[in-house]
């Protein structure tokens, strides 16, 4: 067997029912929940006609330019699925189009992200299947491998591992892993009820922002 060509199980995967709550977090109070310290790179950009992208991760790591793995995990993929695609940043030949995302959509595919690019750019911005990429191509792809299914990647720094949480918005993509996704929510919705609040103190015009003043002195701003 050629090393690098191949398709792991998948031993483990995010619950439905913790899915369902992550969709209604923003990415940002996740984001901020975990440190800031996790992200999936500014160049992720959603392509969509709009909506969230949250869903169970199903990984792809392929050569750059070619998408025979990316069809393999189509095959497998389950509904609620996100597949998540490491092709190496790489533009120059796009990995996925409208009849391949089509398919997702049919099969109950919750989103795509590629780390490379994507072409019939018309159809992704008519749908609302969640399509995140780096760029977009017209020119397509080859089909020989090889790659993995099922292994851990990484866009831009951030880890994803197989049945990991991942979750997208207009800001962008993050992942959530497996073992913390409690801890997370617990911390993320905490965090987005104290900014209702806040939004809500904002429009009655009675939101307190005397800490910014507070700061400034503790740091020995002068003028104040």
């Amino acid at each position: 067997m050629p090393i690098g060509f191949k398709i792991h199980p998948r031993t483990r995967t995010v619950d439905a029912a913790t899915v369902e709550k992550f969709k209604a977090i923003a990415v940002a109070n996740i984001s901020d929940s975990m440190g800031r310290m996790v992200h999936g790179g500014p160049r992720l950009r959603p392509l969509h006609a709009g909506g969230v992208l949250c869903g169970v991760a199903l990984t792809v790591k392929t050569r750059p330019g070619d998408n025979l793995m990316i069809h393999a995990a189509l095959n497998r993929a389950k509904p609620g699925d996100v597949i998540v695609v490491d092709a190496g940043g790489d533009l120059s030949n796009a990995l996925m189009g409208e009849l391949m995302l089509a398919h997702a959509q049919e099969i109950g595919v919750a989103g795509v992200i590629v780390n490379g690019a994507m072409r019939d750019s018309g159809w992704i911005r008519a749908n609302t299947l969640p399509v995140y990429a780096a760029g977009i191509t017209h020119r397509g792809p080859y089909k020989d491998g090889p790659g993995e299914v099922n292994v851990p990647v990484a866009l831009d720094g951030m880890v994803i591992a197989p049945g990991d949480l991942v979750v997208g918005d207009d800001d962008g993509i993050v992942c959530v892993p497996f073992d913390h996704v409690e801890a997370v929510y617990a911390s993320a919705n905490a965090k987005q009820q104290g900014e209702a609040k806040t939004m809500a103190a904002i429009r009655a015009r009675t939101v307190d922002r005397s800490w910014v003043e507070r700061a400034l002195e503790k740091a020995g701003c002068e003028g104040l």
